[in-house]
Order: C-alpha cells, then structure tokens, then sequence
C-alpha cells in the first residue's frame, strides 16, 4: 500500500522525472535451521527473504537554480504524516557532515530524533536521524517535511565531488562503433575501495563480453 509511512513519498510523476531511478527486488534462502555438526552443514528449514529497493537521484543544484537547500516537499510534493502501521523499523537519515569542521553552514529542521556518526569510505559522517515511530517526532506537527538550507547562500555554488564517484557516457553508433565508457574515481590519498559496478545498458546498445577493456592508470587490465 502506498497510503502509509515513507511509501507515501512514491509519487510516480516526481520519480520519473529525476536524474536516476532504480527499482531492485531481491530473493534470498536463509537457513533457520540447521545441525551444529561441523561435519554436516545440512539445513533443515529454509526461510526466503523478500527485499525491495528503491534508488533514486533528484538534481536538487540544477532545479534549485544554484541552490543546495532541499526539502521533502520540494523532492516529492509531499510530506511524511505518520509510519507504516506494519513497520517494525522506520528511519529517514540525512547526511549532515560540513565540508570544514570550523564552519557549520548546515542547518537541519526540525529537530532530529538523534545523531549518529560512521566512517564511510575512511571518512567521518555525521547523520540526522529521523525515527517515525518515535511519539515525539509528531507531536509538534502532523506533518514531517525534512528540511535542510545553507546559512551562507554565497558558499552554495561550490559543490565537491564525493572520494569516489563516477561518471559514464555513450559514445559512438550502431553495433560496430558504439560504446559505453565509465569513468570512476578514488581522489583519497592513499585508501583503496572495492567497487561494485552496475550497468544498465541502453536498447539500442548491443553489449560483447570480448570488447570488455578496463585501464587503471594507464595500464589495461585483462578482466576474468
């Protein structure tokens, strides 16, 4: 049902309409039975878990005018009101870490339920965390509409790209000259990360394993 919790936010015209969107169901055997034995690793009851994704990249820069404030309301037309009656967990996390720690120009609202910090990618990230279920996060409004503005409107324009990031083109036509070029990036100093890379090939772009040709630094490396 689309009528309750963060589901509500799946308004089909405003997903449809950013940069990117991707929708991912994953099925799993789980084991919830199994013998102790080392010698015999049989299961005896398999459990299949069911796990639906959604991903989805709104330009908030572009159609803000040069603009990095961002709500709710302004990504999805709406707003959240409660949790879904049947979710035993439901959080909104919003990435809070400033650029220069001796300059907080972040500003959040309205107040998070708690704070949580992680180290993601060998960096320390500071999150805002929305807890639904929480009974006081509605009690001031009926509605939650995350909010988050610049307190320096000048400092805007400069956005920074993430340590690792992407970018990826078309080039070429047809099945003999047409390709898809992806570019990925580690601008850390000296930290490696395992990447995990998805393409989504275009209709009109026949793909051949044969033609398949990474360079790192210059150098090609034969894939497996």
């Amino acid at each position: 049902s689309l009528q309750a919790g963060l589901a509500v936010l799946l308004k089909a015209e405003r997903l449809f309409h950013s940069s990117y969107h991707s929708q991912a169901v994953h099925i799993r055997p789980i084991c919830r039975l199994s013998l102790s034995l080392p010698q015999d690793a049989s299961c005896l009851a398999v459990s299949w878990e069911l796990r639906q994704t959604l991903t989805v990249v709104f330009d908030s820069f572009t159609t803000g005018q040069g603009k990095k404030d961002w709500s709710l309301f302004k990504m999805f037309s709406r707003t959240l009101t409660d949790a879904c009656p049947l979710a035993s967990e439901s959080k909104v996390y919003v990435d809070i870490s400033p650029k220069n720690k001796e300059k907080e120009l972040l500003e959040v609202t309205p107040t998070p339920t708690s704070v949580q910090e992680a180290i993601v990618q060998g960096d320390k990230r500071s999150y805002a965390v929305y807890d639904l279920l929480s009974p006081l996060l509605f009690n001031t409004s009926r509605s939650l509409n995350v909010q988050l503005k610049w307190k320096r409107p000048e400092d805007s324009s400069e956005l920074s790209p993430p340590v690792l990031h992407a970018q990826r083109y078309v080039s070429g036509y047809g099945l003999q000259t047409g390709e898809i070029s992806t570019l990925i990036y580690n601008t850390h100093p000296y930290r490696a990360f395992p990447v995990i890379l998805l393409e989504t090939v275009p209709w009109y772009l026949r793909l051949y394993v044969h033609t398949l040709t990474i360079i790192t630094k210059g150098k090609e490396n034969k894939p497996s």
